[in-house]
């Protein structure tokens, strides 16, 4: 394939891929239990102006994670209105951001598309570019750190690269917590040890300035958030960051849920969420095994895509997620070997089928599906309410997808205390997870009219003023 055809396909897929994923954003509601539920937290911080506790329900903080993300897609709410596509915008500008970042480490505006390519076609990554979660805002920190250090050690002159090591490790921190250090300091202690540049960077970087930038950056929140709510530092890095590490039933987990995954299944989740080109890396990695040491870049990518699933290997509670950060060197080692590859047009296909399938979905579910009976989020039920019934409820308990697209109007109510409110003949509308229907009272169900419905939950409705069948 000539190179002029290979950088017509790369543009044309990248403005489509974003074109598309920017649709996505606005387009898919937010799915339980963990989009839905940082979305609500952005929409309570948003909605009561408290930037310094993020709330999982007004009035309940939320400790599990630093503020980074809630603060962007609060912040966007605040410019943009409450929506999908607002909370989802800065997982998207971090996303084209640090695409954008990898053209200084690529040799030319070909290599550069190439990069922007790959990466926009790896699953795991496109995904992300409309997700609202911390790990878009990790991923980027840990990109900035590998990269600032890299460009410190070839371009020793210019001194920002090394205080801009210790700026995104401090944003890191805000972005969701210590685990940024513990994915880029070993690979990077190791590479230095290795090519015995060890004692170099432990000279000329600049510990002191360098701890005081983070502590600048990250410290007053984490201050001011134990001051607002005294336990958060404890729970914060003894149970997040040790706990749940080590024990996947950690019972003082506040928010989570069990995550029991046999070991190693992070290998797994990096196969399958990278491909294929990960399968393509390790098909020219294994054929050229005897002329990667020499290659200083090289290791440094590898030593930096190998850590952190080596690192989850042993955690007893993960999700795909965690695999994030190591997207980028999977993007960058391809490039490097691109003009190696004698069947371009196969890789391109290849990595053009996990975009294509999603563009098939999206279409089928616009046109060809159900997606409000078979999604698994409430805003279509909600969307059938009746507005001049003020009373909402969620029986024994709340979906996080219910608070957010009732605006936090939804409340939790007991079966007795719905039977009360029925017998004293007030309207009210109820939302009921399906899987516990056979144990409720047959009275409250009987009085009840069904008025929507999605996977897991149906809408009830209780007027006296209407006919309930």
């Amino acid at each position: 394939m000539k190179r002029i055809d290979e950088k017509l396909i790369f543009v044309v897929s990248i403005v489509v891929l974003l074109i598309i994923r920017l649709f996505l954003n606005a387009y898919i509601p937010l799915m339980d239990k963990t989009e839905a539920r940082y979305g609500e937290i952005a929409r309570i911080m948003a909605e009561t102006g408290n930037w310094i506790t993020p709330q999982i329900d007004y009035g309940v903080p939320f400790w599990a994670k630093p503020p980074l993300s809630t603060w962007l897609s609060a912040l966007s709410i605040k410019l943009l209105g409450v929506s999908e596509f607002a909370l989802r915008l800065p997982a998207f500008l971090l996303s084209v951001g640090l695409v954008a970042v990898l053209k200084g480490f690529v040799k030319n505006k070909f290599h550069f598309l190439l990069v922007a390519f790959i990466i926009l076609t790896i699953p795991e990554f496109l995904l992300h570019a409309g997700v609202v979660s911390t790990d878009t805002a990790l991923a980027f920190c840990v990109t900035m750190i590998f990269l600032s250090f890299w460009k410190f050690i070839q371009e020793g002159q210019k001194a920002y690269w090394k205080y801009l090591i210790f700026v995104f490790v401090g944003i890191g921190i805000l972005a969701k917590g210590p685990i940024v250090i513990i994915l880029t300091a070993p690979p990077i202690f190791i590479w230095a040890l290795y090519y015995r540049k060890l004692i170099e960077v432990l000279k000329k970087m600049p510990w002191v300035l360098g701890i005081i930038i983070v502590l600048i950056i990250a410290g007053p929140w984490f201050l001011l958030a134990e001051e607002k709510t005294p336990g958060f530092l404890e729970y914060f890095f003894v149970g997040e960051h040790y706990k749940r590490f080590f024990d996947s039933s950690w019972k003082g987990d506040k928010y989570g849920f069990p995550k029991q995954q046999p070991i190693g299944i992070v290998w797994a989740f990096l196969l399958a969420f990278a491909f294929p080109w990960i399968e393509i890396l390790i098909a020219k990695l294994w054929k050229r095994k005897r002329q990667l040491f020499p290659d200083k870049w090289v290791i440094f990518l590898l030593l930096w895509l190998l850590w952190t699933p080596f690192f989850f290997t042993f955690s007893k509670s993960l999700i795909h997620t965690y695999i994030l950060p190591v997207m980028v060197p999977i993007a960058l080692l391809i490039v490097h070997y691109w003009d190696s590859y004698s069947n371009k047009k196969i890789l391109i296909i290849l990595g053009l089928i996990f975009p294509v399938l999603i563009i098939g979905a999206t279409g089928y579910a616009l046109i060809g599906s159900n997606i409000e009976t078979i999604s698994k989020t409430d805003k279509y039920i909600l969307q059938q309410r009746d507005k001049s019934i003020a009373d909402l409820y969620f029986l024994d308990g709340k979906t996080y997808s219910s608070q957010f697209y009732s605006a936090g109007k939804i409340k939790e109510i007991s079966e007795e205390k719905a039977l009360d409110q029925m017998a004293l003949k007030q309207p009210f509308e109820i939302i009921m997870e399906k899987k516990y229907l056979k144990d409720r009272d047959k009275n409250l169900l009987d009085n009840l009219r069904p008025v929507a419905e999605n996977r897991d939950n149906i809408l009830y409705r209780f007027n006296p003023n209407e006919s309930q069948n």
